[in-house]
């Protein structure tokens, strides 16, 4: 068993109420009465899909690895008729998305378009041993043939975009590029909830990949602070490792990768000597040290 997984499982689950599902891939949460944390932690990557139940309409954001079936998780949670969004289109937010082409709605971006060529070779990278808890795979799962399968979007939608799940429940859809250009976060206006995808989360916070944009990022964290000081956040809602976020650490966020672009924090190199890891009391920033030459 991986060194990752001995740490688990993390605390903050032990106060949140579990909601039993038949998929053993997964464990479900509640984190407010109507939104469920729909959670991978058998796979090093620890990613968190979520889904909000309206009135009217529902909301899986994020459809997971693709490793177990979220369809099955989703309709056992509720039979709302069924929206799905990305909050961006790395792989292992968007393995399932093949099984909702009918409701899935997305932002139109070139990145998203083209990102097709990559998603093999990085779903097959987190296959290996250490990254993954194969006692608890689905048995229908093979390894070797895993991989993030075509889909096609169904409706494009835009920055500042309203997903009305009936009931006054709106969803306000943020552009938020910069981790990738595809990134948006997702505002739950009634509710105050921030789903921030991978723009923020407890822990290393990936910033060395191709289509990074730093400039992007912090641009993207200042419009995010900007809602929580304006009074319109109770919550972030994070896409890895642990759902519930303070809003302070966003703000800290942005000062911490503010000091770095100015170069007042120290970093060491990653293991494999690539990149350049930042650490702070709550998360790191790794980032490829090219971007910081510019």
């Amino acid at each position: 068993m991986s060194s990752w997984f001995d740490k688990l499982p993390r605390s903050q689950y032990s106060s949140l109420q579990r909601i039993s599902i038949s998929e053993s891939w997964f464990q479900v949460y509640a984190i407010h009465p109507t939104v469920f944390a729909i959670y991978e932690p058998y796979h090093y990557q620890e990613v968190i899909s979520y889904f909000i139940v309206g009135s009217k309409k529902s909301l899986l954001i994020d459809t997971g690895m693709g490793i177990g079936n979220i369809e099955k998780v989703v309709n056992e949670l509720s039979s709302v008729p069924l929206i799905v969004i990305n909050t961006h289109t790395h792989h292992d937010h968007v393995g399932d998305n093949w099984r909702f082409e009918q409701s899935l709605i997305g932002i139109e971006c070139e990145f998203s378009k083209n990102n097709d060529h990559s998603l093999l070779t990085e779903a097959q990278n987190d296959m290996k041993n250490d990254r993954i808890c194969e006692d608890y795979l689905p048995k229908d799962f093979d390894k070797k043939s895993y991989r993030i399968k075509p889909y096609c979007i169904s409706k494009f939608i835009s920055d500042d975009d309203i997903i009305d799940l009936g009931n006054e429940r709106k969803i306000k859809v943020i552009s938020t590029p910069g981790h990738t250009p595809d990134s948006i976060s997702l505002l739950d206006i009634q509710e105050r909830l921030l789903f921030v995808g991978d723009i923020f989360y407890s822990g290393p916070i990936y910033l060395y990949r191709p289509e990074t944009n730093l400039e992007d990022y912090i641009k993207s964290l200042e419009k995010l602070v900007c809602l929580i000081k304006d009074n319109k956040v109770d919550l972030i809602v994070s896409s890895h490792n642990i759902p519930k976020i303070s809003p302070h650490l966003l703000i800290m966020t942005l000062e911490a990768i503010k000091k770095i672009i100015n170069g007042e924090v120290m970093a060491k190199k990653t293991d494999d000597d690539l990149y350049n890891e930042y650490n702070f009391d709550d998360f790191s920033f790794v980032i490829d040290p090219k971007f910081l030459n510019k």
